[in-house]
């Protein structure tokens, strides 16, 4: 194994891990939890809790988004040929095809395994940001940092592929940047959310390696570091009740 795939190997490892706290640290408010606390473990039954009082909810936008993707999974075995016309393709940009960007987030070019990764993926950090940021917010952060992030594939870092999993890289940043921002507001102290730093660390060293789902880490952390400036940010709310 190289020492690229074994960096590419750590940052996914780190941004799992890192990814679990924040979808914990997500759901709490004031310091208290469903059955935890906000310096409690990242433990399967706290993401559980977290995610299943998020999808109680009715996540309209991340539902759509998931049978969006479904259905085209479904499509790209039951039709030959939509997976290479949708997915990015060298010297796409140069021949004016830059729908591509938009496009690849439809398609999953590297099978099953990926389908199935996604798939679960979207549904459980769509629904948890989408309690915390709200519909629209989710939506925008999907789609910017998912383009975003093929535009730069297209540009020269992975020039062939598709997948929306740039797109939820792009969601786990906006919604780690808002538990950082909010810390007080969750009623956790900077010892007990410095892991969630560790996804726009991770995020900055894909980019190094001209990896593109740091390109959608990095597009969601700034999206919703935007947000933030702007003052158009929801203050994170308690996702376990």
């Amino acid at each position: 194994m190289s020492p690229h795939e074994i960096g590419l190997y750590a940052s996914a490892a780190v941004v799992v891990g890192a990814g679990l706290r924040t979808l914990v640290l997500a759901g709490l408010t004031g310091g208290s939890g469903h059955g935890g606390s906000a310096s409690g473990d990242s433990g399967p039954g706290e993401v559980l809790a977290v995610v299943r009082t998020a999808l109680a909810r009715r996540p309209r936008v991340t539902l759509a988004l998931f049978a969006v993707m479904a259905t085209m999974a479904v499509v790209q075995y039951a039709v030959p040929g939509v997976v290479e016309d949708l997915m990015r393709r060298p010297g796409a940009l140069s021949d004016g095809q830059w729908w591509r960007a938009g496009t690849a987030l439809l398609v999953q070019s590297s099978g099953i395994t990926q389908i199935a990764f996604n798939l679960s993926a979207l549904l459980v950090i769509g629904a948890v940001t989408e309690a915390v940021l709200g519909r629209w917010r989710t939506l925008g952060v999907f789609l910017a940092s998912g383009v975003l992030a093929h535009v730069v594939s297209l540009a020269g870092w992975a020039p062939n592929g598709g997948g929306d999993s740039v797109a939820i890289c792009g969601l786990l940043g906006a919604l780690a940047v808002t538990c950082l921002l909010g810390r007080s507001t969750l009623g956790v102290t900077a010892k007990d959310i410095w892991p969630v730093l560790l996804i726009p660390a991770a995020g900055t060293f894909l980019c190094l390696l001209e990896n593109n789902h740091g390109a959608g880490l990095v597009a969601g952390c700034l999206i919703g570091l935007a947000l933030a400036l702007r003052g158009r940010e929801l203050p994170p709310q308690s996702v376990v009740a």
